[in-house]
């Protein structure tokens, strides 16, 4: 599968999530549903995903975590909160930087329609 094709699979699941929830929870219970959509739906994931910097060929663990990486392929961000800012796409940015993986879904559940609160972001895609 591209990332492309993840991309909209994780989208369906995300607005099924969010038809289901609507707006106004917290992100740990968009979390545990987005989950069991993804196994609804096969695809693989993994959640809390550590991920180490390498500095000067040393690695180090500086506390980040992806909230899910889908088919190895896409990192999914997701929020709940009142409107995205440029921090949390700078927060996807480096996290895709570290990673060496091209494209993330930042998701932010607390929108009154799910696809105004998606922001899609590549690195060298």
């Amino acid at each position: 599968m591209t990332e492309n094709s993840v991309s909209n699979r994780i989208i369906g699941a995300a607005i099924e999530v969010h038809r289901h929830l609507g707006p106004g929870l917290l992100e740990s219970s968009y979390s545990s549903c987005l989950a069991k959509e993804f196994s609804l739906r096969g695809l693989s994931f993994n959640s809390e995903i550590s991920l180490n910097l390498v500095y000067k060929g040393e690695k180090i663990d500086a506390g980040y975590r992806l909230d899910f990486l889908v088919e190895n392929r896409v990192v999914v961000e997701i929020k709940s909160v009142e409107k995205l800012l440029p921090v949390h796409e700078a927060q996807l940015l480096s996290y895709l930087r570290i990673s060496k993986l091209k494209l993330g879904l930042l998701i932010n559940f607390n929108s009154v329609l799910l696809k105004n609160g998606i922001k899609r972001l590549a690195n060298n895609l």
